[in-house]
């Protein structure tokens, strides 16, 4: 009985975790992917000189 206690506390904490890291994209993605096309166009400007 206590492996199977151990086993289902393991699952969850993973289910947990998996779901913080999800949450932390779903909040800064937006952030993320405008830093990406701002980054994008500097350097496509920048080469077409």
């Amino acid at each position: 009985m206590k492996e199977a206690t151990g086993e289902l506390n393991m699952t969850v904490v993973t289910i947990v975790m998996i779901g913080l890291i999800a949450a932390f994209f779903a909040i800064f993605w937006p952030q993320i992917q405008e830093q990406i096309q701002t980054e994008w166009t500097d350097t496509t400007n920048n080469a077409r000189g």
